[in-house]
């Protein structure tokens, strides 16, 4: 009995098995890579700290140190702006992308493995404002927005995202990486001039990310 009914239950189509093993792949990936992204930002956090000596300061001491510690919560907040425009960049890009391979899998771990060594520089940055510090947080977004820019240019060339896209659609998610990796090169020559300016000059993210938001 129990063999008949087994037999009578219909086999699934190959091409919806295949679909739902994308599905499948698909969540999987955007579930880890929003674990790493979450964790980035919560690393960013825990590199805000008292010196240990604080614990013995009476109220004018902590509050002295609590001022003078204005780079930390500089590094935090850019960072955290970085991350979080890197982050919805992500986002969106994978409600357009329907489907992977093993090469656009490795492009988005390459992106995440950059992504969750951001706290490193923001703590360099935290620590020492000077011409290297500053230099070295800006490379590290520009290889960040470049490593987007090859993800979803490989997506492009593969056919893998909504057909229904318009060709303004497609390429306005081409322009916020490079237009991050213009800025950051950009602080990279006037931070050879002045470093606190070229600092300035990454809060200009902000705008950035309202411009090229999606409609």
């Amino acid at each position: 009995m129990s063999t008949q009914s087994a037999a009578s239950e219909p086999v699934p189509e190959p091409k919806a098995v295949d679909e739902e093993k994308t599905r499948l792949g698909m969540e999987r990936m955007i579930f880890f890579s929003d674990a790493v992204f979450a964790i980035a930002i919560t690393l960013l956090a825990l590199e805000i700290r008292l010196p240990d000596v604080a614990r013995g300061f009476n109220n004018t001491l902590l509050f002295s140190t609590l001022v003078n510690m204005w780079p930390q919560y500089f590094g935090y907040v850019i960072s955290f702006l970085v991350i979080g425009s890197f982050w919805m960049a992500h986002h969106r890009k994978f409600r357009y992308i329907h489907r992977l391979d093993s090469r656009l899998l490795q492009l988005n771990l390459l992106l995440l493995l950059v992504v969750a060594f951001i706290p490193f520089p923001s703590s360099v940055i935290s620590a020492s404002g000077n011409r290297t510090a500053t230099i070295f947080y800006a490379l590290v977004m520009i290889l960040a927005s470049f490593i987007f820019v090859a993800l979803w240019s490989y997506a492009l060339r593969h056919g893998m995202v909504d057909p229904r896209l318009t060709e303004g659609q497609r390429k306005r998610e081409l322009i916020l990486p490079l237009s991050m990796s213009g800025l950051f090169a950009l602080t990279i020559g006037v931070a050879l001039l002045d470093p606190g300016v070229a600092r300035l000059l990454w809060l200009l993210i902000l705008p950035l990310s309202a411009i090229y938001r999606p409609s």
